[in-house]
């Protein structure tokens, strides 16, 4: 092989992905150092190659999203140029000009310039913003940040467009504090990946999530105060007017193959650089990969494909005969903490195909199947709300199925099949990695064995893109190891070789109080931030003592430390509890009280409770003084346990209302409160079948029937939502508390580390069935021990922030300075770091302190500094 040059021109994954597999290529065929090929990436932006697929994680934080090893740049053969912005291709001297003046030559060149935002020629557009570059996102995360302080309130965001993009950025700005709305053109959300139904269903969930959304209509006019990016209000193609702060485009891409039509290179009636089945263009010594590439007719924006056609290039660029033999556009995410998945044929667009389909728009559920007419072989799929069926469907794409279809619409009742999948189905489309290929690194098959998950990714990259393969992938590796007749680990941590719900029994049995005697017993080392929090709820959940006492408070995470939820700007919300909701004139006016004197946000949430924000570590004792005081105690906001039960007013006040679902909600909440958990619990009581408390969202679920009530079980928010199943029907107040606690109580005892209890059902063997005889048939005979074990809770517990109150060495905790004075020191002056409302006096300057502390949440420019 002869030492050649290869440009390539992008910054993205493809280009990431073309660069990184070259290397794997000729690290194989160990060539001398002076024939290898020089290969130069030139990319316009001022960051190594990146993760676009993953900008909402920048646009809440500063995750570095770099693509890979960094190390790759410094090969002696590779050259990364950033800031460097090609503007030209001259195909007969075979050389790439730059903005910069530049001239790189070239052997072959590879195009993965990727593609650009659309924003439509509508009057105003220039106000408007796109979602595509790390600097577009931190771009309106700072406006954000901006408005949030000058308005005075959250800044109110239209997002135009109800794509994949625009669904995750809604959810980034709502993350954020902005209050978005979408706004979609089509009928229904992701229409180009799910048909009306999904759409519909997702549309359900998503405004559940907080996000309103309006279909059918598009942004006609965005108007301005005149002033560079200044925003007032959107006018929509119905007429209607907005008031907006902030406008943001995600209505589509279109591939940047400019350079392409400049060098006059074939282009596709939709755009895009034309393409063969080996990636080369109509020049045979140029290739086009990922979203400027056009193959049979179009332009697909999905990562799987462009690392798909990075193989291939490179194979090609180095002599191989790889052949791209089409697009696969399978998804699966989650939009605002909500499963999403398509695959294949998800239109059901195949002639004669059958569409096998679960619905319940109630709880906003879909579940498609696609199949064949003879109903056996599998040509694609859509999943809203629950895509747990997707691993096992996805590899059996073009196969046939083991089961009926309806046997993986888990939501309808049945459960997915479990045959085993053939080792050439695909495990992982973004990789393009084998079942076979994962089995055989597990076993070591040609080569060393891979027993640990964090290991079979990177010897087989299978689950290192999208990340959609990965439970599947960890299934298999546990599969493969039982069939060695290996143990699979069920270890807390790297100092517990026991389980969570190990260690939780051992404690139990043996009566340990210290972290000391635990480890010393079935542990080694000092511990860590996983095993020492779990230490501490163990010990909670099975003693009720104050969690700080006795050497505990070490063991605690930031918030419970504090007993006070840890804000972004390092200051601390407060939360009272107000049981079922329920709260008087007077403890309201106390609030009210104390968010004016402590300059505190204040937020009403779901949870039907007032979040006070904005406190300093030690003004929390001051707060909680005058809250303990007037009646009010922790609501727990801060710990794995119960946060919150909400409910309806019920038959008190509602005219459908047929038990008294305020009482309930406030016995349930004040028998539970402080219970100490794997993950935190919430609870919900609806007074009548119409389910105004939402309590099928919750980990346990009341609703009053004429009867008495039914209660569900397993219904959770989050990263992965799920709805409660009924567990029991008409039940009389005593027989519901008996279950209720059995069922809280069991979790407690075997849910594993920050398992929540859907979750918890979904893996304990026997799953709801098994859970339902323990607490309902005593299948296990400890019925009693759990009994007594939440009478012995309810018992002793005990206000955490009362009892900080009246001991002055717990107060100790909360001094900002270990020498700090037990009231103010007048000589500290705090101040926004950000948003400074006024310069100090030359007698702060002059202060024996200046403490900076982070801008307070909703505070006005003409708020006071608070010394």
């Amino acid at each position: 092989m002869r030492n050649q040059d290869i440009v390539i021109l992008g910054g993205g994954p493809a280009a990431h992905r073309c660069v990184e597999a070259l290397q794997a290529r000729l690290a194989d065929a160990d060539l001398p150092a002076d024939a290898l090929p020089t290969i130069t990436l030139l990319t316009e932006e001022p960051y190594a190659p990146y993760d676009r697929v993953a900008l909402s994680r920048r646009l809440v934080g500063t995750d570095d999203l770099t693509l890979g090893d960094r190390q790759l740049w410094e090969a002696p053969n590779i050259a990364l140029r950033l800031g460097e912005r090609a503007v030209g291709i001259d195909r007969v001297s075979q050389v790439v000009s730059t903005a910069s003046g530049a001239d790189y030559r070239y052997d072959q060149l590879v195009l993965a310039t990727g593609s650009f935002p659309l924003l439509p020629p509508l009057e105003g557009a220039d106000l408007c913003r796109v979602y595509r570059t790390i600097d577009d996102v931190e771009s309106i995360r700072v406006d954000l940040d901006r408005l949030t302080t000058s308005l005075g309130r959250a800044p109110r965001v239209l997002v135009a467009g109800g794509g994949l993009l625009g669904l995750e950025a809604a959810g980034g700005v709502k993350d954020l504090g902005a209050e978005p709305t979408v706004v979609n053109a089509a009928g229904w959300l992701m229409n180009t990946q799910l048909d009306e139904g999904a759409g519909q269903a997702l549309g359900r969930l998503i405004t559940a999530q907080g996000l309103p959304v309006l279909l059918d209509v598009y942004p006609a006019r965005v108007i301005g105060t005149g002033e560079p990016g200044a925003v007032t209000s959107v006018e929509l193609s119905d007429g209607r007017l907005l008031d907006m702060d902030m406008v943001i485009f995600a209505i589509g891409v279109r591939p940047r193959d400019e350079l392409g039509r400049l060098a006059e290179l074939e282009i596709g009636e939709r755009g895009g650089v034309v393409i063969n089945e080996a990636c080369r263009s109509s020049d045979d010594a140029i290739y086009a990969i990922g979203e400027v590439a056009s193959f049979d007719g179009r332009c697909v924006g999905l990562v799987a494909p462009a690392y798909t056609m990075a193989e291939v290039c490179a194979d090609r660029l180095l002599g191989g005969g790889a052949v791209f033999d089409g697009f696969d556009t399978a998804t699966k995410l989650k939009l605002s903490g909500v499963d999403v998945a398509s695959f294949g044929d998800a239109m059901g667009d195949t002639p004669g195909s059958l569409s096998v389909v679960y619905a319940d728009p109630a709880r906003g559920l879909y579940q498609k199947v696609v199949v064949t007419d003879d109903a056996r072989t599998l040509l694609g799929g859509a999943f809203v709300g629950d895509a747990s069926a997707y691993g096992s469907l996805r590899p059996l794409l073009g196969r046939e199925l083991p089961s009926e279809p309806g046997a993986y619409l888990a939501s309808a009742g049945a459960s997915a099949a479990q045959a085993e999948l053939p080792d050439d189905a695909i495990i992982c489309s973004c990789n393009n990695v084998t079942l076979g290929t994962v089995r055989n690194t597990v076993n070591g098959v040609g080569c060393d064995a891979c027993t640990d998950l964090g290991e079979l990714k990177a010897c087989t990259r299978a689950g290192t893109g999208c990340g959609s393969c990965v439970p599947l992938l960890k299934k298999t590796l546990e599969a493969e190891l039982v069939k060695n007749g290996q143990t699979v680990s069920r270890a807390l941590c790297e100092h517990f070789a026991m389980s969570r719900q190990e260690l939780f029994d051992s404690i139990r049995v043996l009566g340990l109080t210290s972290f000391d005697e635990i480890v010393s017993r079935f542990g080694q080392g000092h511990g860590c931030d996983v095993c020492k929090p779990v230490v501490a709820s163990i010990l909670a959940s099975q003693r009720s003592d104050y969690i700080l006492d006795g050497g505990r408070g070490g063991l605690q995470d930031t918030n419970d430390r504090a007993m006070a939820n840890m804000q972004k700007d390092g200051t601390y919300s407060v939360v009272p509890r107000i049981p079922g909701g329920e709260i008087t004139p007077e403890k309201l006016a106390v609030i009210a009280a104390v968010a004016l004197e402590f300059g505190l946000y204040t937020k009403i949430t779901g949870g039907q409770r007032i979040d006070l924000f904005g406190a300093r570590l030690e003004q929390l004792p001051e707060i909680w003084r005058k809250l303990v005081d007037a009646g009010f105690e922790s609501g727990h906001a801060y710990g794995k346990s119960l946060r919150t039960v909400k409910s309806c007013v019920g038959s008190t006040w509602c005219r459908f209302g047929v038990q008294d679902s305020v009482a309930m909600a406030i016995e349930l909440e004040l028998r539970y409160r402080g219970l100490r958990s794997p993950h935190k619990l919430k609870l919900g009581v609806s007074g009548c079948a119409r389910e105004c408390a939402e309590a099928r969202g919750k980990d346990v679920g009341v609703i009053a029937t004429e009867a008495g009530w039914n209660m569900y079980v397993g219904g959770n928010g989050g990263f992965t939502p799920a709805h409660a199943q009924l567990f029991a029907s008409d039940l009389d107040d005593a027989t519901l508390i008996r279950y209720i606690d059995r069922f809280l109580m069991y979790y407690v005892r075997t849910a594993d580390r920050l398992q929540r209890t859907a979750r918890w059902i979904e893996d304990i063997d026997g799953g709801l069935e098994h859970v339902r005889d323990v607490v309902v048939h005593d299948a296990l005979g400890i019925a009693d021990d759990l009994d007594a074990a939440m009478a012995s809770h309810v018992d002793r517990y005990e206000d955490e922030w009362a009892a900080t109150l009246a001991d002055p060495e717990r107060l100790r905790r909360f001094r900002s300075f270990v020498n700090a004075p037990t009231t103010p020191d007048p000589n500290v002056v705090h101040v926004s770091e950000r948003d400074q409302v006024r310069p100090a006096t030359d007698a702060e300057r002059m202060s024996t302190a200046v403490m900076i502390a982070g801008p307070s949440i909703g505070r006005r420019p003409e708020d006071p500094v608070h010394a």
